[in-house]
């Protein structure tokens, strides 16, 4: 008559039926008040009435723990502890409780009105792992589904390897499980849970994924070539899973091709490289290892270089190698092999070492350098003056002699012009231009001249003067 919504009337009925045991009558009450969500894949456990409904059937049914203090229990709740204790027997039946007529009624209304997570989470509180799975690919869920409902709780209460066991054993090529345990992987990596990832991706036999885990163990954290020394470990286990890699791959090509969707692919050709990158990765490692533990080391970068970043990383690590060894030619070795290996920029990587000397005044480990680049047998022709130029930027901090003696290490002449002028030698500038080919002399002399006008040096302007 007044108009009021009736659902809440119902709702209540509904209980007070089940709370006499009514079970039938219950549902029929039920009915006019609960609905089915719109949405089954939403990531919630459907209406607060279904939710309430389902909290009184599993608390009906969950056995009241006797202990020492329950001495006074009331005749009633004994006896409601032995009707709950015999319930729950059947509960203990590897997780399996379908001949509860409780547990019954909570599927009853779980299918009839709640979402697929909220039949998952059901299904996981009571052990039925098996059944939550099914379900899910059944209904074909989303990943969230699987995430929320079923990976979630499976590894905080330190069930992962029962998950694992049973995927395995719904399906042993773990193909219908593929789009969840990529999600898995994701939201692990989001998480920053990289040993559940490592795990988890050993599990899959996703050994190119694990092997790029292995990676982030090897370098996450690490503020030193001494501590990556001691993580080593990690290189062997990348190496380990790529070789596995390989050998499924020439396996799978020979037979039938195999169908591994889920797991990252990568070419052989690529994974031999990784390997070589690894292998590489080693000797630097060893090597600068090595340089720290006798303080050898000068070099105090903020982030440490490793051959498993991008090229300009790279250099660093060639840089680092060719810097940090007793003497130039003590690294140049594997610095050059890394140079070769990634096909870097040498010209680029030695001039930034020659700067570096240059800053810690260690000029003769310059000409060291250049007669290590000269006998690498792959130096263009201009390479080593290009080095000394690309030095003398600094030139002002050089003190005369050592700049004198670098650059006449150069070999063109044109470079050596070049070289004093821009470290206003011109009194030398003159005397190379002087020795070249008259028409070139003349075109050399007039430049130094017209430098020495604007700079204002009057005594190599007259000397110009006087050849010309």
């Amino acid at each position: 008559k007044s108009g009021l919504d009736p659902g809440g009337a119902w709702h209540a009925w509904g209980m007070a039926c089940l709370k006499a045991g009514n079970l039938t009558s219950a549902r029929e009450k039920f009915n006019r008040c609960l609905k089915p969500p719109m949405d089954l894949n939403q990531l919630n456990h459907g209406s607060r009435l279904v939710q309430d409904v389902i909290q009184y059937l599993e608390s009906t049914v969950k056995p009241v723990l006797i202990t020492d203090d329950d001495y006074f229990a009331t005749l009633r709740e004994l006896e409601a502890t032995l009707r709950t204790r015999s319930l729950s027997l059947e509960m203990m039946c590897e997780g399996k409780i379908q001949h509860n007529s409780y547990y019954q009624e909570c599927l009853f209304y779980l299918h009839s009105y709640g979402t697929n997570l909220a039949i998952i989470s059901f299904y996981m509180r009571h052990d039925c792992m098996r059944e939550a799975l099914l379900h899910l690919l059944n209904k074909e869920s989303p990943s969230e589904v699987f995430i929320e409902g079923i990976f979630v709780p499976s590894y905080e209460s330190g069930k992962l390897h029962m998950l694992e066991n049973l995927l395995e054993t719904i399906d042993p090529g773990l193909e219908s499980w593929g789009v969840y345990l990529i999600a898995a992987c994701k939201y692990l990596q989001r998480k920053n849970y990289y040993h559940i990832l490592y795990e988890l991706q050993q599990f899959m036999k996703d050994h190119v994924r694990a092997a790029m885990t292995c990676i982030r163990f090897f370098t996450h954290g690490a503020k030193s070539y001494t501590e990556l020394g001691g993580k080593q470990m990690w290189l062997l286990k990348i190496k380990d899973h790529l070789k596995v890699y390989l050998q499924e791959v020439s396996r799978s090509s020979g037979r039938k091709k195999m169908a591994f969707t889920f797991r990252k692919k990568m070419s052989a050709t690529d994974v031999s490289r990784h390997i070589n990158t690894v292998d590489l990765q080693m000797e630097v490692t060893k090597f600068l290892h090595q340089c720290e533990s006798s303080g050898a080391s000068q070099m105090t970068d903020s982030s440490l270089p490793t051959l498993f970043g991008n090229n300009n990383m790279k250099m660093d690590v060639a840089c680092k190698v060719i810097l940090e060894g007793k003497n130039i030619e003590e690294g140049f070795g594997i610095a050059f092999r890394v140079l070769q290996d990634f096909q870097l920029e040498a010209t680029e990587v030695y001039s930034r070492v020659a700067k570096q000397l240059v800053k810690r005044q260690k000029y003769s480990e310059i000409q060291q350098l250049l007669k290590c680049v000269n006998e690498s047998g792959v130096a263009a022709k201009n390479d080593g003056d290009n080095i000394i130029l690309n030095c003398l930027n600094e030139f002002k901090n050089i003190p005369a002699e050592d700049l004198d003696n670098l650059i006449q290490d150069m070999d063109s002449d044109e470079n050596k012009i070049q070289a004093y002028v821009m470290c206003n030698k011109l009194r030398s500038a003159y005397l190379v231009s002087v020795r070249q080919e008259k028409a070139r002399a003349l075109q050399l002399v007039q430049h130094v001249r017209q430098l020495a006008e604007s700079g204002g040096d009057h005594v190599v302007t007259a000397i110009c003067a006087q050849w010309l």
